[in-house]
């Protein structure tokens, strides 16, 4: 629900556009809806809170009553998750979950919501300036075990959180396909790991290709992700993903007889 993410920006502003969309995604198999309405592709400038709220509310009210599967609402601020959780939402997917105020935490905790705890290295405004690490894998695994830590303080239950590597959010290539070859390191926190990698920009800079063509490569990352133990993957491309994915655990599930 913005005007400007890298991929998709503008086409699903209008709710009716947006609510046929989230529709489509289910019938080609989504498990869950992810509501946002602040871009945060590199170089995104913060939107208010009020206009955050006139774009995700409509579409969450419509949906909640409308879908089968849960909706995530994608936010940094409390104030919108709170009134997305009021709304129907269930999860909150926190692209700023390296946070100190617990007020986000705590919403999260008192309604019993999912938690997507996702790891950035500064904002998106400022996310890819220039990324730096001593070892991305480390220092990733180091804040998952401290905000797992954290988020138990406020109340939230193991089950409730999902973690997220944040690929692409203040990392360079090399720190994205580190984070990628090291996915099964993350299992032994015990909860479920998810991966958004679809088209984003280093698959341009692995391959050369330009938005439109990455699927491959998201696809070849999703594949290797669920044989690496990914829970969750998300995607603009859910029908190819879902093919994809289904072949994989196939194959996976008879290395395993």
């Amino acid at each position: 629900m913005t005007p400007d993410s890298f991929y998709d920006g503008g086409r699903f502003l209008d709710t009716g556009a947006a609510v046929a969309h989230a529709r489509q995604l289910v019938a080609q198999g989504a498990e869950i809806i992810d509501v946002g309405g602040e871009s945060t592709r590199p170089g995104a400038v913060p939107v208010s809170e009020s206009e955050e709220l006139c774009r995700v509310m409509p579409v969450i009210e419509r949906l909640a009553g409308d879908l089968r599967v849960p909706i995530s609402i994608d936010t940094a601020k409390p104030v919108v998750a709170r009134a997305a959780l009021a709304a129907g939402a269930s999860i909150v997917n926190d692209v700023a979950a390296k946070r100190q105020d617990p007020a986000m935490w705590r919403l999260v905790a008192e309604n019993r919501a999912g938690y997507v705890c996702m790891h950035a290295q500064g904002t998106p405004e400022t996310m890819q300036i220039n990324p730096a690490y001593t070892d991305v894998v480390r220092e990733v695994g180091e804040f998952f075990s401290g905000c797992i830590r954290r988020l138990s303080d406020c109340g939230m239950s193991a089950e409730q959180v999902i973690l997220d590597p944040g690929i692409g959010f203040g990392k360079t290539v090399e720190h994205n396909l580190q984070l990628l070859g090291a996915a099964r390191s993350f299992a032994r926190f015990q909860r479920p790991l998810l991966l958004g990698v679809s088209r984003k920009s280093f698959i341009g800079r692995v391959v050369g290709a330009e938005p439109g063509a990455r699927l491959p490569g998201a696809l070849a990352c999703a594949c290797l992700a669920v044989a690496a133990g990914v829970q969750l993957v998300r995607a603009h491309d859910v029908a190819e993903t879902v093919q994809a994915v289904r072949m994989a655990e196939a194959i996976l599930a008879k290395q395993d007889m």
